[in-house]
């Protein structure tokens, strides 16, 4: 980049016109508190509580909380209320996680609410700004056990910042990918959300349509009894291993570098959080370390159930992959297997978290007792209809997250060149006054 209409600052070259400044000069920095858990009139009331768990995730907005607070809650306790379009971060333990409010929402000391400086700043744009500062934010941090950021921290953060209506113009560019990223993380909610509710209603009450397309169960449709309660006639109760093959991941030698760093995606239970499809992977493998391990190949429309430290995570496998040991994998005899058993997988979580206690603390659900799992095996007809009615949303739900993928390379990729200047944005000049 060309040094010219640029200056040099402590944190290098910026553009001509743009100030340096330390975070804590633009923004306000609110603490947050805790009502005492022991006081259950503080809690589950009508104002969202915000703590890290809540927005550790890749989304810019929160807004929904697992825990609410009531007035008293708020009244007798340090917490306060940040407003819609605000943002909080996390400041201890997971340094860093960043999001803006949806909606007014309370939040707890683990966590700063910044509010940015209306005469210097706006609060779209010091989103963005904090994401362009994260690696510098984070080596800033303080604690000799767990990372913490401070107020001080903030002192010492030094940020480029453009004039006004630039951070405007670069806030709306950069939020067009997010609300986009956004809007396609909601209707794959909403989409998973409708072949749940078909899938219950066929699979758990019984209510798939018959030959003459009524519901089977309210329709008198014959029932039986098996080991897991009445069933359809015709339907089978069976392991896990009886449809489809069962395997368990395994890592190559990490010495073996040459194994690493290809083009076939390496799963791990990180990839699977959140996601129906894994579509992207921190690991990959080469040609050369897959057929090191040539069994444990995975065709397209398996399914992966997490199955040690975090279990019961499930997700459909849209490429061939591998996985780690931490994984055990479902490969249908059929296709049309394959949406069912998403489903049926992840109505069990707590089945297969008691499972894979044993006793113990440490959550471990060997292959063995995984493949000898029982469960309810439709008929094939049956399934193929389902499969039928849900596969359209299904591939709309990983074309969306496709998208999602590529819109978060462009927008990771126009971040800090927005920011740092070496990217400018037009700004309309006004129209001048006769």
């Amino acid at each position: 980049m060309s040094s010219e209409g640029f200056k040099e600052t402590e944190i290098g070259l910026i553009p001509e016109g743009w100030k340096l400044k330390a975070f804590s000069d633009i923004v306000d920095i609110i603490g947050g508190g805790t009502p005492k858990t022991t006081m259950e009139e503080y809690w589950e009331g009508e104002i969202p509580w915000l703590s890290v768990v809540d927005f550790n995730n890749e989304f810019r907005t929160v807004n929904e909380t697992e825990k609410s607070i009531t007035e008293m809650g708020l009244n007798n306790s340090s917490t306060k209320i940040l407003k819609k379009g605000e943002l909080i971060i996390s400041a201890r333990g997971t340094v860093g996680a960043i999001a803006q409010l949806g909606r007014d929402m309370a939040f707890n000391q683990s966590c700063y609410g910044l509010r940015a400086m209306k005469t210097m700043t706006d609060n779209d744009f010091i989103y963005y700004l904090l994401k362009y500062s994260l690696n510098i934010l984070k080596q800033t941090t303080h604690g000799s056990t767990f990372d913490t950021i401070t107020k001080n921290t903030f002192d010492l953060l030094k940020v480029p910042l453009p004039p006004m209506k630039e951070q405007i113009k670069i806030a709306s560019i950069l939020s067009v990918l997010d609300d986009k990223i956004e809007l396609n993380h909601r209707m794959n909610q909403t989409l998973e959300a409708i072949g749940q509710a078909i899938f219950r209603h066929w699979f758990v009450h019984f209510e798939f349509p018959n030959s003459e397309g009524q519901p089977y169960r309210s329709s008198g449709g014959e029932m039986v009894d098996s080991e897991l309660g009445e069933i359809p006639k015709g339907w089978e109760v069976g392991k896990l291993k009886d449809v489809g093959k069962i395997v368990c991941g395994k890592t190559p030698p990490k010495s073996k570098q040459e194994y690493f760093g290809g083009e076939v995606p390496f799963i791990k239970i990180p990839d699977m959080h959140g996601q129906t499809f894994v579509v992207k992977t921190e690991d990959s493998l080469t040609q050369e370390g897959k057929k090191f391990q040539q069994n444990k190949t995975l065709p397209r429309n398996s399914v992966c159930i997490s199955c040690i430290a975090t279990v019961g995570l499930v997700c459909i496998i849209p490429q061939d992959s591998q996985t780690n040991q931490q994984i055990n994998s479902i490969i249908p005899q059929h296709e049309f297997f394959t949406l069912y058993l998403y489903y049926k997988m992840s109505s069990m979580k707590d089945f297969i978290e008691i499972l894979a206690s044993g006793g113990s603390a440490t959550l471990n659900l060997n292959t063995k007792n995984f493949s000898n799992i029982d469960i309810i095996i439709p008929s094939d007809e049956v399934l193929k209809k389902y499969y039928k009615n849900v596969k359209l949303l299904f591939d709309q739900i990983l074309n969306n997250q496709i998208q999602n993928e590529t819109l978060s390379q462009l927008r990771n990729s126009l971040l800090p060149k927005l920011m740092s200047g070496k990217i400018r944005v037009n700004i309309p000049e006004e129209a001048s006054v006769n």
